[in-house]
């Protein structure tokens, strides 16, 4: 069992701080990996029920802020649902994923993961007027 380590940055140059997670398979496919960040995510709004939800995507009927997405009324987030997003915006291009310098292109793609690597969700701006 490794930890994988995942950061948050933007093309607009912000980088999140780290977290782990601990993940048994030395190898897996970058589907499944975006599945257990979501879920992970989702146990810790759930376990600490903050103001503000920090998750890979925003979920539906919330504002963004500053510090991630705040819900007008709070509700439980449900984690299929929100992985479904994830995937969805990954598909669109909404953010990239490197694992260590390698850039996973396709969901199915499955990737080393050797002990204490970092995985990058690189979320990409939109630019204004498209």
């Amino acid at each position: 069992m490794g930890m994988v380590t995942f950061v948050d940055e933007t093309t607009a140059g912000s980088r999140g701080d780290g977290w782990g997670l601990e993940i048994a398979e030395e190898r897996l496919a970058l589907r499944e990996l975006i599945r257990r960040r979501v879920c992970h995510e989702f146990a810790e709004y759930q376990s600490k029920r903050p103001e503000v939800f920090r998750g890979l995507v925003q979920p539906e009927g919330a504002e963004r802020t500053l510090d991630g997405y705040a819900l007008r009324t709070p509700r439980r987030i449900d984690p299929e649902k929100q992985t479904e997003l994830a995937l969805r915006a990954f598909e669109r291009n909404g953010f990239l994923v490197l694992v260590g310098d390698r850039q996973i292109t396709e969901l199915d793609e499955e990737m080393d993961l050797p002990l204490g690597v970092e995985v990058t969700f690189l979320k990409l701006v939109a630019l204004v007027g498209g």
